[in-house]
């Protein structure tokens, strides 16, 4: 592969699986069950007897604890939900009914292998370049989101309240006990995720083993687990049984691909399970109702930084500095200081600025920069938001 010139079609396979990465709305559960009939018969095992189709990788998540025999773990409304989700594909709920995990099998020893055929035609540096060509620019955004997700599952499966007496909880040894089995039921979780084909977004993966052609005939990469991934979200293999989940119905990010939304949920899957995010960072549920209300007071008083902050830049930093009566600290040719104190985190600093180009109108727009709690004069801020010094800004024209 030549370092100049990419190949051709690779940025047609990076926009394709990107697309998969982040498709919402209902699976294609016969394509998708198609697929894991193909991964297994490719595998060389007895196709599975049974598909369980759960409505998110929480449900999926669920299901997977209560076929290890682990579901008195589990909340119970979120246990009821994934046991019917099994009965109705004819699947006990119970340990040993789907057999053993073929995961290894039909997800982990194909990509080892296509990823071999590749490292042997094109050499080390050849996958290398090959990878940060096609697998790379999906990563972050995806291995984030299915963070994220891992998370949420998390949340939702151990929340719950602990199982001592009342007359127990002060003492010490009782909360140690409490606490090691929080940290039993999370590993619990998060071993029951590691047995997941991640469906969907495992789309970095194939993208970097992917063919040139046309989706369906995508040459090298594991034939099976693609064609799963462009159907449907996380998957669950086994021996006689796979549980499969749908894709979200929605998905919010901002420009960085960051989870991101103000009004509602910035991911969420048809059986109810939401995550809840503002430029990345998750806040609860309940906190978004309370942004359209917002006034300068209830800012000031929200006891977490990190909620404040959410509250700040949603109701925009200039508005907040005008209407909460904050003064300048300095002001010279370049703009205006402002800062206000926040109880128990750093101040709000910014820089009033005039944009010296006209609008259409002939007006002039006022710009508020954040910058760093430090700053001193209007021109070490302004100066800081092109990374220079106060004494080293000094424009000769301004556009």
């Amino acid at each position: 592969m030549s370092t100049d010139v990419p190949p051709t079609g690779t940025t047609g396979v990076v926009e394709r699986w990107r697309a998969v990465a982040a498709a919402t709305g209902p699976a294609d559960r016969g394509a998708a069950e198609a697929g894991v009939r193909l991964a297994y018969d490719a595998a060389g095992l007895p196709r599975p007897e049974r598909i369980v189709w759960v409505g998110s990788p929480l449900e999926g998540t669920a299901a997977a604890l209560l076929l290890a025999g682990q579901g008195d773990i589990l909340p119970g409304e979120i246990a009821d939900r994934a046991a019917g989700a099994l009965r109705a594909a004819g699947v006990e709920p119970v340990a040993g009914a789907a057999g053993a995990s073929v995961r290894e099998a039909v997800r982990t020893l194909p990509w080892a292998a296509a990823r071999q055929r590749l490292h042997a035609a094109l050499g080390g540096s050849g996958w290398a370049e090959r990878w940060a060509l096609m697998g790379a620019p999906l990563w972050d955004t995806t291995r984030s989101l299915t963070e994220r997700v891992r998370t949420g599952v998390v949340e939702a499966l151990t929340a719950q309240p602990d199982q001592g007496g009342e007359q127990d909880r002060g003492r010490d040894q009782d909360q140690d006990r409490d606490r090691s089995r929080a940290r039993d039921r999370e590993a619990a979780v998060r071993l029951a995720m590691l047995d997941a084909v991640l469906g969907q977004h495992d789309a970095p993966w194939l993208a970097a083993v992917a063919g040139e052609g046309d989706a369906a005939a995508d040459a090298g990469e594991p034939a099976g687990p693609a064609a799963v991934a462009r159907a449907a979200g996380w998957w669950w293999p086994y021996e006689t049984a796979v549980v499969i989940a749908e894709r979200p119905l929605e998905l919010h990010r901002d420009e960085a691909g960051r989870l991101d939304r103000g009004d509602g949920p910035a991911l969420a899957y048809p059986d109810g399970f939401a995550l809840y995010a503002w430029r990345g960072m998750p806040v609860p549920a309940a906190f978004l109702e309370q942004l359209s209300q917002l006034t300068p007071e209830r800012i000031r008083t929200e006891e977490n930084a990190e909620l404040r902050r959410v509250m700040l830049e949603h109701y925009g930093y200039d508005r907040y500095l005008e209407e909460s009566g904050a003064r300048p600290v300095h002001r010279d040719e370049t703009g205006v200081l402002w800062r206000i104190a926040m109880a128990g985190d750093e101040p709000v600093t910014m820089v009033e600025v005039v944009n010296s180009t006209p609008e259409p109108d002939g007006t002039h727009r006022t710009y508020w920069l954040r910058v760093p709690p430090r700053t001193r004069t209007a021109r070490e801020g302004v100066a800081w938001t092109f990374g220079l010094e106060a004494d080293g800004y000094a424009p000769e024209r301004e556009t």
